[in-house]
Protein backbone atom coordinates (compact mmCIF):
# COMPACT_ATOMS: atom_id res chain seq x y z
CA UNK A 1 0.00 0.00 0.00
CA UNK A 2 1.32 3.52 -0.76
CA UNK A 3 1.98 5.57 1.94
CA UNK A 4 0.78 9.22 1.64
CA UNK A 5 4.26 11.57 1.87
CA UNK A 6 4.53 14.15 4.93
CA UNK A 7 3.43 17.59 4.23
CA UNK A 8 5.72 19.80 3.36
CA UNK A 9 6.35 23.95 4.36
CA UNK A 10 5.38 25.44 1.59
CA UNK A 11 8.01 27.27 1.45
CA UNK A 12 10.69 24.85 1.49
CA UNK A 13 10.83 23.79 -2.24
CA UNK A 14 10.77 25.64 -4.94
CA UNK A 15 9.24 24.19 -7.89
CA UNK A 16 6.57 23.63 -4.83
CA UNK A 17 6.38 27.86 -5.07
CA UNK A 18 5.95 27.85 -8.44
CA UNK A 19 3.00 25.20 -8.28
CA UNK A 20 0.89 27.51 -6.14
CA UNK A 21 2.07 30.90 -7.85
CA UNK A 22 3.36 31.90 -4.67
CA UNK A 23 0.43 32.41 -2.13
CA UNK A 24 1.96 30.40 0.29
CA UNK A 25 3.73 33.87 1.17
CA UNK A 26 0.47 35.51 1.09
CA UNK A 27 -1.23 33.12 3.53
CA UNK A 28 2.12 33.27 5.54
CA UNK A 29 2.05 37.18 5.96
CA UNK A 30 -2.28 36.80 6.82
CA UNK A 31 -2.61 37.31 10.54
CA UNK A 32 -3.77 34.44 12.25
CA UNK A 33 -2.96 31.87 9.55
CA UNK A 34 -0.71 29.22 10.58
CA UNK A 35 0.13 25.52 9.26
CA UNK A 36 0.41 26.21 5.45
CA UNK A 37 1.32 22.88 4.05
CA UNK A 38 1.70 21.40 0.63
CA UNK A 39 1.48 17.21 0.57
CA UNK A 40 4.43 16.52 -2.49
CA UNK A 41 3.65 14.30 -4.36
CA UNK A 42 4.96 12.46 -7.23
CA UNK A 43 4.75 13.66 -11.26
CA UNK A 44 2.68 10.85 -13.18
CA UNK A 45 4.03 8.83 -15.41
CA UNK A 46 3.00 9.20 -19.19
CA UNK A 47 1.52 5.31 -18.93
CA UNK A 48 -0.68 5.93 -16.09
CA UNK A 49 -2.26 8.65 -17.94
CA UNK A 50 -2.43 6.72 -21.50
CA UNK A 51 -4.18 3.82 -19.10
CA UNK A 52 -6.52 6.54 -17.90
CA UNK A 53 -7.48 7.30 -21.46
CA UNK A 54 -7.75 3.88 -22.38
CA UNK A 55 -9.94 2.94 -19.59
CA UNK A 56 -12.07 5.25 -19.93
CA UNK A 57 -11.98 6.36 -23.78
CA UNK A 58 -11.59 10.12 -23.26
CA UNK A 59 -8.60 11.95 -23.98
CA UNK A 60 -6.78 13.88 -21.70
CA UNK A 61 -6.93 17.91 -22.19
CA UNK A 62 -3.29 18.80 -22.21
CA UNK A 63 -3.94 20.96 -19.97
CA UNK A 64 -4.65 18.59 -17.32
CA UNK A 65 -1.79 16.27 -18.82
CA UNK A 66 0.68 18.88 -18.69
CA UNK A 67 -0.51 19.10 -14.54
CA UNK A 68 -0.16 15.71 -13.97
CA UNK A 69 2.69 15.03 -15.86
CA UNK A 70 4.26 18.15 -13.24
CA UNK A 71 2.44 16.48 -9.97
CA UNK A 72 -0.09 13.56 -9.82
CA UNK A 73 -2.37 15.49 -7.69
CA UNK A 74 -2.55 18.56 -5.30
CA UNK A 75 -3.25 18.98 -1.44
CA UNK A 76 -2.32 22.16 0.08
CA UNK A 77 -4.00 23.08 3.62
CA UNK A 78 -3.51 26.07 5.63
CA UNK A 79 -4.92 26.28 9.60
CA UNK A 80 -5.88 29.14 11.72
CA UNK A 81 -5.23 30.04 15.62
CA UNK A 82 -8.19 31.22 17.55
CA UNK A 83 -7.24 31.94 21.10
CA UNK A 84 -5.43 28.63 21.47
CA UNK A 85 -7.07 26.12 19.47
CA UNK A 86 -6.04 25.71 16.47
CA UNK A 87 -8.98 25.19 13.14
CA UNK A 88 -8.23 23.85 9.69
CA UNK A 89 -9.71 26.48 7.23
CA UNK A 90 -8.25 26.24 3.80
CA UNK A 91 -7.69 23.33 1.52
CA UNK A 92 -6.97 22.82 -2.23
CA UNK A 93 -7.38 19.63 -3.61
CA UNK A 94 -7.56 18.04 -6.97
CA UNK A 95 -7.56 14.42 -7.44
CA UNK A 96 -4.88 12.25 -8.40
CA UNK A 97 -5.44 10.17 -11.52
CA UNK A 98 -5.93 7.18 -9.78
CA UNK A 99 -8.60 9.14 -8.24
CA UNK A 100 -9.85 11.04 -11.40
CA UNK A 101 -12.86 8.49 -11.68
CA UNK A 102 -16.11 8.89 -13.41
CA UNK A 103 -18.97 10.37 -11.38
CA UNK A 104 -21.36 7.28 -10.79
CA UNK A 105 -23.77 6.92 -7.70
CA UNK A 106 -23.66 3.79 -6.12
CA UNK A 107 -27.34 2.18 -4.70
CA UNK A 108 -27.41 2.34 -1.13
CA UNK A 109 -29.51 -0.70 -1.36
CA UNK A 110 -28.23 -3.55 -3.74
CA UNK A 111 -31.78 -3.77 -5.45
CA UNK A 112 -32.20 -3.96 -8.81
CA UNK A 113 -34.67 -0.94 -9.04
CA UNK A 114 -32.52 1.52 -6.88
CA UNK A 115 -32.52 5.11 -8.18
CA UNK A 116 -29.58 6.29 -9.60
CA UNK A 117 -28.25 10.21 -10.80
CA UNK A 118 -29.99 9.30 -14.62
CA UNK A 119 -32.87 9.22 -12.90
CA UNK A 120 -32.95 12.79 -12.11
CA UNK A 121 -31.81 13.80 -15.91
CA UNK A 122 -34.33 16.07 -17.17
CA UNK A 123 -34.45 18.65 -20.49
CA UNK A 124 -34.34 21.71 -18.33
CA UNK A 125 -31.58 24.26 -18.30
CA UNK A 126 -32.19 26.19 -14.28
CA UNK A 127 -29.48 27.89 -12.91
CA UNK A 128 -27.37 28.55 -16.22
CA UNK A 129 -29.52 30.99 -18.16
CA UNK A 130 -27.08 33.99 -17.77
CA UNK A 131 -24.38 31.79 -19.25
CA UNK A 132 -26.67 30.17 -22.26
CA UNK A 133 -24.74 26.66 -21.88
CA UNK A 134 -25.94 23.41 -21.94
CA UNK A 135 -25.76 21.77 -18.50
CA UNK A 136 -23.98 18.67 -18.22
CA UNK A 137 -26.38 15.57 -18.36
CA UNK A 138 -26.24 12.41 -15.99
CA UNK A 139 -26.75 9.70 -18.34
CA UNK A 140 -24.48 8.83 -21.35
CA UNK A 141 -25.06 12.45 -23.56
CA UNK A 142 -21.90 13.56 -20.74
CA UNK A 143 -18.86 11.73 -19.54
CA UNK A 144 -17.96 13.46 -15.87
CA UNK A 145 -15.17 12.72 -13.77
CA UNK A 146 -14.66 14.43 -10.21
CA UNK A 147 -11.34 16.76 -9.47
CA UNK A 148 -12.62 17.89 -6.19
CA UNK A 149 -15.41 16.17 -3.56
CA UNK A 150 -15.00 19.94 -1.66
CA UNK A 151 -14.96 18.27 1.76
CA UNK A 152 -18.57 17.42 1.33
CA UNK A 153 -20.21 20.54 -0.06
CA UNK A 154 -20.73 19.56 -3.98
CA UNK A 155 -17.99 18.35 -6.25
CA UNK A 156 -16.00 19.96 -9.41
CA UNK A 157 -16.19 17.91 -12.27
CA UNK A 158 -14.39 17.57 -15.52
CA UNK A 159 -17.04 17.16 -17.99
CA UNK A 160 -16.83 15.81 -21.34
CA UNK A 161 -19.52 17.60 -22.93
CA UNK A 162 -20.88 15.04 -25.75
CA UNK A 163 -20.06 11.63 -24.11
CA UNK A 164 -17.61 9.15 -25.06
CA UNK A 165 -15.63 9.17 -26.94
CA UNK A 166 -14.49 12.01 -24.73
CA UNK A 167 -12.47 14.61 -26.78
CA UNK A 168 -10.09 17.07 -25.28
CA UNK A 169 -10.94 20.04 -26.72
CA UNK A 170 -14.69 19.66 -25.80
CA UNK A 171 -14.07 19.65 -22.19
CA UNK A 172 -15.58 22.33 -19.31
CA UNK A 173 -15.29 22.57 -15.49
CA UNK A 174 -18.61 22.58 -13.70
CA UNK A 175 -19.62 22.57 -10.14
CA UNK A 176 -22.31 19.74 -8.73
CA UNK A 177 -23.83 21.59 -5.85
CA UNK A 178 -25.32 19.23 -2.87
CA UNK A 179 -28.82 19.85 -4.10
CA UNK A 180 -27.33 18.61 -7.72
CA UNK A 181 -27.47 21.95 -9.66
CA UNK A 182 -25.05 22.19 -11.80
CA UNK A 183 -23.16 25.10 -12.05
CA UNK A 184 -20.03 26.35 -14.47
CA UNK A 185 -17.04 27.67 -13.77
CA UNK A 186 -14.42 27.66 -16.74
CA UNK A 187 -13.63 26.63 -19.79
CA UNK A 188 -10.59 25.03 -18.84
CA UNK A 189 -8.48 23.08 -16.49
CA UNK A 190 -5.76 25.87 -16.49
CA UNK A 191 -8.49 28.46 -15.48
CA UNK A 192 -10.09 26.73 -13.36
CA UNK A 193 -6.69 26.42 -11.73
CA UNK A 194 -6.07 29.89 -11.15
CA UNK A 195 -9.27 30.49 -9.35
CA UNK A 196 -8.75 27.26 -7.13
CA UNK A 197 -5.38 29.43 -5.52
CA UNK A 198 -6.46 32.55 -5.93
CA UNK A 199 -9.33 31.81 -3.42
CA UNK A 200 -6.96 30.61 -1.01
CA UNK A 201 -9.02 27.16 -0.61
CA UNK A 202 -11.62 29.31 1.75
CA UNK A 203 -14.55 26.98 2.42
CA UNK A 204 -17.71 26.56 0.27
CA UNK A 205 -16.05 29.23 -1.99
CA UNK A 206 -17.03 27.26 -5.42
CA UNK A 207 -21.36 28.99 -4.19
CA UNK A 208 -19.68 31.91 -5.57
CA UNK A 209 -20.26 31.26 -8.28
CA UNK A 210 -23.93 30.14 -7.75
CA UNK A 211 -27.36 32.58 -7.88
CA UNK A 212 -27.53 32.17 -4.34
CA UNK A 213 -23.90 32.35 -3.06
CA UNK A 214 -21.62 31.62 0.07
CA UNK A 215 -23.39 30.54 3.01
CA UNK A 216 -23.39 33.69 6.27
CA UNK A 217 -20.77 31.82 7.97
CA UNK A 218 -18.55 31.22 4.76
CA UNK A 219 -19.00 34.80 3.86
CA UNK A 220 -17.32 35.53 7.51
CA UNK A 221 -14.09 33.83 6.55
CA UNK A 222 -14.13 35.83 3.28
CA UNK A 223 -14.37 39.26 4.88
CA UNK A 224 -11.27 37.81 7.01
CA UNK A 225 -9.34 36.24 4.24
CA UNK A 226 -10.50 38.09 1.13
CA UNK A 227 -9.39 36.00 -1.91
CA UNK A 228 -6.78 37.78 -4.37
CA UNK A 229 -9.17 37.96 -7.45
CA UNK A 230 -12.57 38.21 -5.75
CA UNK A 231 -15.21 40.65 -5.88
CA UNK A 232 -15.40 42.28 -2.61
CA UNK A 233 -19.27 44.19 -3.34
CA UNK A 234 -20.39 40.11 -3.43
CA UNK A 235 -19.43 40.31 0.39
CA UNK A 236 -22.14 43.40 1.35
CA UNK A 237 -25.96 42.50 2.03
CA UNK A 238 -28.63 44.68 1.45
CA UNK A 239 -28.90 46.60 4.09
CA UNK A 240 -32.71 45.96 4.64
CA UNK A 241 -31.95 42.19 5.32
CA UNK A 242 -29.96 43.04 8.47
CA UNK A 243 -30.84 46.43 9.43
CA UNK A 244 -33.98 47.59 10.87
CA UNK A 245 -35.04 51.23 9.78
CA UNK A 246 -37.50 52.66 12.22
CA UNK A 247 -39.48 55.22 11.17
CA UNK A 248 -40.31 57.55 14.80
CA UNK A 249 -43.56 58.80 12.89
CA UNK A 250 -45.09 55.47 12.39
CA UNK A 251 -43.64 53.44 16.05
CA UNK A 252 -44.51 56.71 18.24
CA UNK A 253 -47.23 57.33 16.50
CA UNK A 254 -49.92 56.35 19.19
CA UNK A 255 -48.03 58.95 21.87
CA UNK A 256 -48.78 61.73 19.22
CA UNK A 257 -52.60 61.59 20.15
CA UNK A 258 -54.19 65.08 19.96
CA UNK A 259 -55.30 66.04 23.81
CA UNK A 260 -58.98 66.75 23.82
CA UNK A 261 -59.06 69.06 27.28
CA UNK A 262 -62.01 67.76 29.92
CA UNK A 263 -64.98 70.10 30.27
CA UNK A 264 -64.04 72.77 33.75
CA UNK A 265 -65.84 75.25 32.58
CA UNK A 266 -65.50 77.85 30.34
CA UNK A 267 -62.35 78.23 27.89
CA UNK A 268 -60.30 80.82 28.73
CA UNK A 269 -59.08 83.34 26.33
CA UNK A 270 -57.00 82.61 23.67
CA UNK A 271 -54.36 85.41 25.62
CA UNK A 272 -53.81 83.51 28.39
CA UNK A 273 -54.46 86.31 31.17
CA UNK A 274 -56.04 85.30 34.03
CA UNK A 275 -59.30 88.23 34.88
CA UNK A 276 -62.69 88.87 34.67
CA UNK A 277 -62.44 91.24 31.91
CA UNK A 278 -60.39 92.23 28.37
CA UNK A 279 -57.82 94.37 28.94
CA UNK A 280 -57.84 98.54 28.51
CA UNK A 281 -57.07 99.32 25.20
CA UNK A 282 -53.41 100.86 25.18
CA UNK A 283 -52.73 104.60 25.84
CA UNK A 284 -51.85 106.98 23.42
CA UNK A 285 -48.65 108.36 23.41
CA UNK A 286 -47.94 111.72 24.27
CA UNK A 287 -47.48 114.24 21.45
CA UNK A 288 -44.46 115.74 20.70
CA UNK A 289 -45.41 118.79 21.15
CA UNK A 290 -45.94 118.42 24.86
CA UNK A 291 -42.08 117.55 25.16
CA UNK A 292 -40.23 115.12 25.79
CA UNK A 293 -41.74 111.88 27.02
CA UNK A 294 -41.57 110.85 30.90
CA UNK A 295 -38.89 108.62 31.64
CA UNK A 296 -39.88 106.16 35.01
Amino acid sequence: MEETPPPLQAGSKPHLEKLTLGVTRILESSPGVTEVSIIEKLPAERHMISSWEQKNNCVMPEDVRNFYLMTNGFHMTWSVKLDDHIIPLGSMVINGISKLTQLIQSSVYSLPNAPTLADLEDDTQEGNEDHQLEKPHFDCRSAIFELDSCNGNGKVCLVYKNGKPGLAHDTEIWFLDRALYWHFLTDTFTAYYRLLITHLGLPQWQYAFTSYGISPQAKQWFSMYKPITYNTSLLTEESDNFVNKLDPSKVFKSKNKILIPKKKGPVPPASGQKGPGPLPPPTSKPSMGSGNPVRK
